[in-house]
């Protein structure tokens, strides 16, 4: 229970005022204020955002320039290779690419790294394989290779045409290649920094189709493409945890809507083993937990091209094939993550000495390189922490660990004042990872505690929850939440609004559910008001909240839950505090 919650400011008058002027409910108004939407001009626009509101793709840096050389090899006939990453931004930005130039009638592949055999970005051995199957090709990255500075040199040794589109942090030597495609390269004005690899990859789909149309608008199959590439862009950006605000915010809107329009074959077939029914609107939340994960699972097992090969399939059978493989990798996956949850807690149990660490290293060696990402992200919160944790090789003696951060603390700085212990690392201040000789372990583990008890310190401020209102159960109707709908989508740094509500009992006893009992099923009471809950990984809450009987004060964000052509409000339950021992919360 983290009972550390910062309400927004409330004024009354302002409320009423911005309510007035949109026509909106008060408690939506409420939000906007909280978000520090203050002006009707301003929250209009928020909510009514729009494609044409996206930046000119040629305005990114090396956009046009990489367009260009596209578009020559195109006109050679060479073969173009997308050279991706194995998370899901990686697999959508490689599928988005690799359907524009095959439209475009050029001869294009993919080559995807194996997760456990080559690890993450460019390498050396892939770069000479490449040239030597074909000297003559054009490789372009997406999602990578912005610090592959060795590897870009090889590929310039050899004449290799080399195009790199990344979004993730820079070192201080950039690589040479023939171009570089980024939203923040040095002396960059381009006024949104945020996309991910699916958005940057878009962004030069798209300049190809103008140039190839009439340097302005694409020709119709073209710009039928972008409208399906948009889709992808939004599941590469909600999976890759992005700010879903400005640029990332309207792909994402649009891109729900392509896919609830014309979803590709094998997401439609994903969908299904998904138990998402296909052609309703979707939300972040089917991406985030039901169709990310499958496609993920496919990279942290080795095996992302089947992925790529899912998303751009037009064989009905390959495609549902593909499909039910990827649901059971991501079953296998979820089975390694539990194990590996709980030997992570296991060793921190053992290990007193770690507590008056900042941070938290784990190594094991029957971890899976795959898995411990997902792992990293739930140990950091668990134990209020950034975490690495590292899969142990012990043919080669080294580690390969997946970082994840906790209150703002920058990773990549972390890793950058450790880069002596370290044989590589890469990523960016949320999540970041690592290679690193098993010998070295304790000296990293020592070095990287050093740097975050120098670091500045998460305040309080960052440390506390924002609540948007506090409110009573009976304002949280359908139609307050469909309203509320309209601040979406809703991800990263734009999260559904979250409220509290006092003196809340339980009208029923909580019930764990889920694999292992992890999640929480609860009935809330207020007055004459009830409205079921659930709390995702939250199933030790049953015990204690059955156990103390309320009442209680919870905070929460609504949602409606589809289930059987039926609509309901369902709190997702995010924090309680029993008000016996607790005066009551004021905002």
């Amino acid at each position: 229970m983290t009972q550390n919650w910062r309400f927004a400011p409330h004024d009354e008058s302002q409320i009423r005022r911005l309510s007035s002027e949109m026509k909106i409910s008060p408690l939506l108004a409420q939000v906007l204020i909280a978000r520090g939407l203050h002006d009707a001009a301003a929250a209009r626009s928020f909510i009514d955002a729009r494609m044409k509101d996206l930046l000119d793709p040629c305005s990114m840096p090396g956009i046009e320039e990489a367009a260009e050389r596209v578009i020559a090899a195109l006109n050679a006939k060479r073969r173009i290779t997308i050279y991706g990453d194995y998370d899901v931004d990686g697999m959508t930005a490689t599928s988005i690419l690799l359907q524009c130039i095959t439209l475009a009638n050029g001869h294009c592949d993919y080559f995807i790294p194996n997760r456990l055999d080559d690890g993450y970005g460019l390498n050396c051995d892939a770069v000479r394989l490449l040239h030597q199957e074909d000297p003559h090709r054009l490789l372009v990255t997406v999602d990578c290779g912005i610090s592959s500075v060795k590897e870009a040199a090889l590929a310039k040794e050899l004449g290799l045409e080399l195009i790199i589109t990344d979004h993730h942090q820079m070192g201080d030597q950039l690589p040479d290649a023939a171009c570089l495609v980024h939203p923040r390269l040095p002396d960059s004005n381009y006024e949104f920094p945020h996309l991910c690899g699916a958005g940057v990859a878009l962004k030069l789909a798209w300049a190809i189709c103008q140039k190839l149309g009439d340097g302005q608008k694409a020709s119709p199959q073209m710009r039928e493409y972008l409208k399906c590439a948009v889709g992808l862009a939004a599941i590469g950006t909600v999976a890759d945890v992005v700010p879903l605000l400005g640029e990332n915010r309207i792909l994402v809107r649009y891109g729900l809507s392509a896919l609830a329009d014309k979803a590709p074959l094998g997401l439609q077939e994903l969908m299904k083993v998904a138990e998402i029914k296909t052609g309703q609107m979707l939300d972040t939340e089917d991406i985030g937990f039901a169709i990310a994960p499958r496609l993920n699972a496919a990279g942290r097992l080795g095996q992302a091209r089947l992925a790529v090969e899912l998303l751009t399939t037009s064989n009905q059978d390959r495609a549902s094939q593909l499909a039910a493989y990827l649901d059971e990798l991501n079953k296998n996956r979820r089975t390694v993550e539990r194990r590996i949850m709980k030997q992570a807690k296991e060793m921190v149990d053992e290990n007193d000495e770690w507590t008056s660490h900042g941070t938290l290293v784990l190594a094991h060696h029957d971890w899976h390189p795959g898995v411990i990402g997902i792992v990293a992200n739930r140990v950091a919160e668990h134990f209020e922490k950034p975490a690495v944790l590292i899969a142990l090789d012990a043919s080669s003696r080294t580690g390969q660990g997946s970082a994840r951060s906790f209150a703002g603390f920058d990773l990549h700085a972390g890793f950058s004042s450790c880069s002596d212990h370290l044989i590589r690392y890469g990523g960016h201040q949320a999540a970041a990872g690592l290679k690193i000789e098993e010998e070295r372990i304790d000296e990293f583990r020592l070095a990287f505690a050093e740097f975050a008890a120098c670091a500045p310190q998460p305040s309080e401020h960052d440390l506390q929850v924002r609540i948007d209102a506090e409110v009573c159960l009976n304002e949280i109707t359908k139609q307050a939440v469909r309203e509320l709908d309209c601040l979406g989508p809703f991800g990263q740094e734009n999260p559904r609004p979250q409220f509290v509500a006092t003196r809340v009992e339980l009208a029923e006893p909580p019930r764990t559910m889920g694999e292992g009992g992890r999640h929480l099923s609860l009935v809330f009471q207020q007055h004459k008001t009830k409205i079921r809950a659930i709390a995702f990984g939250k199933g030790e809450w049953a015990s204690q909240m059955q156990a103390d009987g309320g009442p209680f004060s919870i905070s929460f964000a609504p949602s409606i839950n589809r289930f059987r052509g039926f609509e309901s409000v369902q709190l997702h339950l995010k924090d309680w505090i029993s008000e016996k021992s607790t005066a009551p919360i004021t905002s």
